[in-house]
């Protein structure tokens, strides 16, 4: 069985033989290895194979994107400093796992703050966008795109989940400290965990709960271990695609063209993969036996009364001026 370490090495081995009849004709192929922890059945996941699909088409071979999936090349919390040192040469991580380093990545987890579809498909080219690329720069990556992941949560559990007091004494799956806030300020007992390891804490008993997309609740087949889940807008996701300075400093414009066209193609088109890709998990999870309710706009509405404003408070105090400026941003998209 091979380590991770060992399908970094098998993966540069094999790039090195593939690029080797490039190199004798002066044409010097690049290989951006990219990690990620998503399942391959995952829309995102599929995304970031359009991107690999695009960026070989648009450089005619030139560039080769080997991408590893389900934590194959290095786990969730582990991308950051693998693409930083030149361990990997890309990786993709959601916004919210940068939050304790980069607080104002946090934005989008302020409940019912950013869920508005066509304010969302103006995030990427927004000066939101770029104040979060310039934070991430400043921690060693270059981002390269915005991979719009869901604007559907869902919380699933062993008993329905239909009003805030029903949280109480649930121990879930949280996501940082700062989106975990409102769920400490209802009662629940909210536990970081990285999303390959929900399933197996939920059949154990681990956690009670679970919070995620509802695209993932059907990939990661949630279903097979939760009776009950409850649909509700609280918080938007990206994931985002970011890479090694210095590789991205090697490549040629050219090469640093061809893979900007390809992301941006791929940025372009997931918002439509993902808004369908939520509608029909909604149905296969009910398909699968699984009980759902969707929050009305009248449970919607009490929800937000209760929950935005702790964890708005705790975003602007991490975040200060910056913070209030993004907000003020995001208003105006």
């Amino acid at each position: 069985m091979f380590k991770r370490r060992d399908v970094l090495k098998t993966g540069f081995v094999a790039a090195a033989t593939l690029s080797a009849p490039a190199l004798v004709f002066g044409q010097a192929k690049k290989t951006m290895r990219l990690s990620h922890p998503l399942p391959v059945a995952h829309h995102n996941a599929k995304a970031m194979q359009i991107f690999a699909d695009e960026a070989k088409a648009f450089s005619k071979g030139e560039i080769e994107v080997q991408i590893f999936p389900a934590e194959q090349a290095a786990k969730a919390n582990e991308n950051h400093p693998q693409v930083a040192r030149g361990g990997v040469e890309a990786a993709a991580s959601t916004n919210f796992q940068w939050g304790n380093t980069i607080p104002e990545m946090n934005i989008t987890v302020v409940p019912f703050l950013l869920t508005d579809l066509a304010k969302l498909r103006k995030f990427p080219t927004s000066d939101v966008a770029k104040i979060l690329e310039a934070k991430l720069e400043q921690r060693g990556v270059k981002n390269l795109c915005w991979l719009y992941t869901t604007r559907s949560a869902i919380f699933t559990g062993n008993k329905p989940i239909r009003s805030l007091d029903d949280f109480k004494g649930l121990k879930i799956r949280g996501l940082n400290r700062l989106a975990d806030t409102w769920l400490t300020s209802i009662g629940a007992a909210p536990s970081a965990m990285a999303a390959p390891e929900i399933y197996q804490a939920l059949q154990s008993g681990v956690l009670d709960a679970a919070q995620t997309d509802v695209s993932a609740a059907v990939s990661r087949r949630f279903y097979e271990v939760q009776k009950f889940g409850t649909v509700a807008p609280v918080f938007s996701v990206y994931y985002h695609i970011y890479m090694n300075p210095a590789w991205w400093a090697g490549l040629t414009t050219q090469q640093q063209g061809w893979l900007r066209e390809a992301a941006a193609k791929c940025e372009a088109a997931n918002y439509d993969i993902t808004e369908a890709t939520a509608a029909a998990a909604v149905g296969a999870l009910r398909e699968k036996g699984m009980t759902i309710h969707e929050l009305t706009s009248t449970e919607i509405e009490a929800w937000k009364d209760r929950i935005q404003a702790p964890v708005m408070a705790e975003f602007l105090k991490l975040s200060g001026a910056e913070g209030q400026k993004m907000i003020e941003a995001f208003a105006k998209l």
